[in-house]
C-alpha cells in the first residue's frame, strides 16, 4: 500500500455513530486529511457539524468552494452540496444534479478523490440505507485506491456495505474498532 494522502468516508443511515467513534478514537497527532461524506437532511444546515465536533479530537468544518486542502483537517460535506476534489489541491462544491437521491453523493466524492489520488486515498463506506459510494468505491479501487468497507454484520443498515461487496472485492472488511486501528497506524 503506498502513502495515504486522503481518506474520503461515506455513510448513510446508521452512520453517525460509527463515525462519530472514529473521530473520538483518531489519534490527536493525525495529519492525513479526512473528507466525511454523510447523507443527511438538505434543509438542515446546522447541528450535525456541531455534534460531530462535540465527539471529536479534530476540529470538523464544512470547507468552502475552492479551499486548499490541508493537513490534519476533518472536512464534512455541506448539506445539499457535493464535495468533490480537484487537482490542484482544493475542494469543489457544488449544486449539480441529485445522485442516487443524494447530495452530497458518495460515489462523487470517491470518484473525483480516486481520480487525483488513485493509490494515495483510503476509500471508508459505513453503514447506510441506498447503494450511493458502491459504484463510487469500485471505481477507486481500479484505480489503485485502498478500500475498507464496514463489515456489513455490525452496520445498522447494511445496504450500503453490501452494495460495495456485491461489486467487487474490497481490500479489507472491518469494524468500527479495527477501522480506528487501521487509520491510526496509518499517520
Amino acid at each position: 500500500m503506498k502513502e495515504i494522502k486522503v481518506i474520503v468516508i461515506g455513510g448513510s443511515a446508521g452512520s453517525f455513530i460509527t463515525v462519530s467513534q472514529i473521530l473520538a478514537e483518531l489519534k490527536s497527532d493525525f495529519c492525513i486529511p479526512v473528507f466525511l461524506c454523510l447523507h443527511r437532511l438538505k434543509n438542515i444546515s446546522t447541528g450535525f457539524e456541531e455534534a460531530l465536533n462535540i465527539k471529536s479530537n479534530h476540529k470538523v468544518h464544512s470547507p468552502k468552494d475552492k479551499e486548499v486542502i490541508k493537513k490534519g483537517q476533518i472536512y464534512l460535506a455541506p448539506a445539499n452540496y457535493h464535495m468533490l476534489g480537484e487537482i490542484g489541491n482544493t475542494i469543489a462544491l457544488s449544486i449539480d444534479n441529485l445522485h442516487k437521491f443524494s447530495r452530497p453523493s458518495i460515489d462523487l466524492a470517491f470518484d473525483s478523490f480516486s481520480y487525483i489520488y488513485k493509490e494515495s486515498m483510503l476509500g471508508i463506506i459505513l453503514s447506510g440505507a441506498n447503494s450511493d459510494g458502491a459504484e463510487g468505491l469500485h471505481k477507486a479501487f481500479l484505480r489503485g485506491s485502498y478500500t475498507i468497507v464496514q463489515d456489513p454484520l455490525e452496520a445498522q443498515v447494511k445496504t450500503m456495505p453490501q452494495s460495495a461487496m456485491c461489486l467487487f472485492k474490497p481490500n479489507q472488511v472491518l469494524q468500527t474498532k479495527a477501522i480506528v486501528n487501521f487509520l491510526n497506524q496509518l499517520d
